[in-house]
Order: structure tokens, then sequence, then C-alpha cells
């Protein structure tokens, strides 16, 4: 290599070029010498196996009611977490879809006591907000507030769970905010995918009821509203967490104060569906002139306590479940058939599914789906590589760690335990157990789980170009 140097003086000094020149040549010498020590560099020793998942010891409490309280001191901002979680959602609605939703737009307009301004108000007054959201399974109500704050945010979100007002003068906007929402939800394909894909799985089960009509939503009424909270809502079904810094005596105390004399209600309601069984293939839903298709292609599978969830957790992200995953780099970069595609794993209490979704090119809607069971096929017959499932199990503890590292990450994933009935054992022995996966597993999970026989598949595009190519994987179940 060639070193080229420009003479520059450096102020007056009669020996300024020696200085520099020397300098320069001090340069080349010590950066040979550097590049011939990194050369002379032996790879590193691989890292040690990441540390179990370690929790603070929780306070946990059960009251006379059967309310249950758990609060984990954690981290060092001085804000704390508190969620008020109802076992109570979409699946206590019968065939009434989207009233679970609308009582929960419901909850911040007011109590009997303070108006939805004076809720927003108050939680603003201590440093955060106050939010609802409803769920198949549950009902959550929490908010986020600097720590001296926590025991009056416990009382707030009592107040709201328990004593909701129902202005009656609110309940035509928020009809039609509901309205506006499901119009806007049947006109986007992956939104039509989704239902179609639930309603093929779980037929009249409230899990397979993903929209309302215009005219059912229209015709919720007040009293519809009242009883459903009157009939959902209850000691029995609440679990309260709180995470976060705070004044542990005091804000438990709040809790028991403001839910202790709170009715039991009734114990929580199980209805786990019986999936369909065998092919059912559904067939196009049409959107005329589509430049793309949107698929929904899965089956029903295991629900988190089983077994063997962690395994099929870390073989769903090695096929499809991140960026780096298998049918990703397939379909996106590859081929470029599609952006985004994913898949994943939707559970419910003692239910779940698998389902990979893609929104391809129309014109390749059939390539797609032939590469994605390619991918299936080839998993399954074919353990994964030792050093790529390495890759996949040091993503998924990470992934795992990361979002359990906040406030409202712990909160939920104390929820998710409480819900699935796990074990504190899941949460402390999860990083080591997603380690243990072996190559082997995967594939054996891939075989007995991601069966091709047993899929449903959803494409929502034009029929017209699209009838044709998808027509092999046609075979409803008759």
């Amino acid at each position: 290599m060639t070193n080229r140097f420009r003479a520059v003086r450096v102020g007056n000094h009669p020996t300024a070029f020696t200085i520099v020149l020397a300098s320069v040549a001090l340069a080349g010498v010590l950066s040979a010498g550097a590049i011939a020590q990194e050369d002379a560099k032996e790879t590193p020793p691989p890292g040690g196996l990441p540390k179990d998942f370690a929790l603070p010891e929780p306070d946990v409490r059960r009251l006379d009611n059967g309310l249950q309280i758990t609060a984990v001191k954690y981290g060092s901002v001085p804000k704390a977490t508190i969620a008020v979680v109802i076992s109570a959602g979409n699946l206590n609605e019968g065939n009434q879809t989207w009233l679970a939703d609308l009582t929960g737009d419901y909850l911040l307009e007011g109590t009997i006591t303070q108006s939805g301004e004076d809720i927003a108000r108050q939680a603003a007054s201590m440093g955060g907000q106050v939010t609802v959201s409803v769920a198949e399974d549950l009902t959550t109500i929490s908010g986020d507030v600097l720590s001296e704050f926590a025991p009056q945010m416990a009382m707030l979100l009592a107040d709201i769970a328990r004593n909701p007002g129902f202005p009656e003068q609110e309940l035509e906007r928020l009809r039609r905010d509901r309205l506006r929402l499901v119009s806007v939800a049947r006109t986007q394909p992956d939104q039509m995918a989704v239902a179609a894909f639930r309603k093929a799985l779980y037929g009249e089960h409230p899990y397979g009821r993903v929209f309302p009509d215009e005219a059912q939503l229209q015709g919720y009424n007040l009293a519809a509203i009242r009883d459903f909270h009157e009939s959902n809502f209850g000691a029995k079904r609440t679990h309260v967490f709180v995470a976060g810094k705070f004044d542990a005596d005091e804000t438990v105390a709040a809790i028991e104060e403001a839910f202790a004399d709170w009715k039991a209600g009734p114990e929580s309601l199980v209805r786990v569906p019986e999936p369909a069984d065998g092919k059912v293939v559904v067939d196009v839903i049409d959107r005329p002139d589509a430049s793309q298709s949107d698929i929904y292609l899965g089956l029903p599978t295991i629900s988190p306590g089983h077994e063997d969830w962690i395994a099929l957790q870390v073989s769903n992200t090695l096929l499809g479940g991140f960026f780096s995953s298998r049918i990703t780099r397939n379909i996106r970069e590859d081929k470029g058939y599609t952006y985004s595609p994913y898949s994943t794993l939707s559970t419910r209490y003692r239910d779940g599914y698998w389902a990979q979704v893609a929104a391809v090119t129309t014109e390749v809607t059939g390539p797609a789906i032939q590469e994605i069971v390619n991918e299936i096929d080839e998993l399954q017959k074919n353990p994964p590589p030792a050093e790529e499932l390495e890759g996949v199990k040091t993503y998924s503890a990470g992934l795992f760690v990361r979002q359990n590292s906040t406030r409202g990450g712990i909160i939920n994933i104390l929820s998710y335990l409480d819900h699935h009935e796990l074990p504190a054992s899941y949460l402390a022995n999860y990083v080591s157990e997603v380690h243990s996966i072996t190559p082997q597993q995967v594939s054996g999970i891939a075989r007995k789980y991601l069966r091709k026989e047993d899929m449903t598949l959803v494409v929502v595009g034009d029929r017209s170009q699209v009838s044709e190519q998808v027509a092999p994987w046609i075979g409803a179940k008759e």
C-alpha cells in the first residue's frame, strides 16, 4: 500500500516539516502494528447462557370477596402502574357482539359521582392518565402515575370499575364511534381475512364473531350496557396489579379499602371452544380489481400451559415469527412477493391457533401459498441447523426479558400467568427452557402441530385473478 504525504508548514519553526512527516511515519508504523495485532487475534469465546428472568418477590393477597391483589416493587423511576383486570370481555357477550367494547367505552365517561372530565383531570394531576382496553376474555382499566399518587389512582380505578355512571347523553356518540370503526374495518382486507378465518375456526362461538352488523350495534341501549356491567363485573373476577416504585403499605391499603365491600359477583365464565376439525378451506372473498391478496393460513393448536408451548413458540419464531424468519426471508427477501409477512400464535383461555399472515401481489397468490407450505414441509422433514436455532433462541429469550423489563410489561406477564393459570416457575424458568430446545424438537413440533391437512385458508382478493391460483388448495369439508 502506498502512503501519500503532503508537507505542510506548521508555524515558522525550521523543523516543522520534519515533525509532521515523522509523526505521519510513526502513525503508519503504529497502524501496521495494529493491523498485524488484529490479524493475530483469536475468535473470542462464546458468551454464557443468559440468566433466567428474576422478578422481585410480589406481595400477593386475596380479599374476603374474592378479589386478588399482586404488588411488585420494580425499577428506580418514581412512577407506578396500576391495572384492574376483570375476567369479562367478548366471550361474555354471547351473540351481542361488541357489547363488551361499548361497555368499556362507557367506563371513561364518568361514575355516579364524577364526570369523564373529572376523571381525566384527576389522572393528569397525578402525572398520568387512565386507559381501558377490552379483549376476548378480559377488560383492563389501568393508570400510570407518579409514585406518591399510587394510592389515589387505586381509589380512582376502583370508582371507575365499580360505579360507572353511564350518562345517557353520551350513548349516541359512543355508538356512532363504534359504527364508524366497524364500517372502516369491514373494508380493510386484513380485517376481512381475520374475521373469515375466525368464523371458519369457531363458528357461532363468541370468538368467531369478530364484527357486529350495524343494525345490531345500533340496537344496543343503556339497559343492555348496564346489564352487561352488572352481570359480569365483580370482585371474584377481578385481579388488581401494581408495579413500579410505590409505598406498598399505603397502596395496598387503598386497594383493600376501595374494593373490600364490592359484591363478589359470579365466577369467571369458562367456555372453551371446539374449533372446526379436518380441512376447511374458505374460498376467495372477492375484492374486484384488488392489487393484493390477503392470506390467512392456519389451524387450532395448543395454549399456554401445555408442555410443548414454549417449544411451539420458538418453532413459530423460526418459521415466521420475526424479521429474519424462514418464511419472511423466502417470500419477502428472496421472492419479493410481500412486504411484511408474519406468523403468529394467538391465544385465549385454554385455546390457541397458529396462523401465517401475508398480503401478497395478486399475480403471485398461489406461488406465495406454495412457498409457505414448502417452508413448513422443510421444517417438518429436516431439523434446523444448530447455529440458526441458536440465533432464534437468543432472540426469543432476549425479547422475553426485554418485554418484561417495564412496569407495564411486568403487569402484562403477571396478568398472563394469572389468566392462563400458569405457575410462577413459568416466568423464572422461561429463558432456560428456551435454550434447552433442540433442532430435533423443533422439527417434531412442526410435524405435530402444523398439520397442512387440518389448515384453514382464507384469501381476500380479486376472485377473477386468484381463483385458479388457489384451486389446488380448495378442499372444503362438506
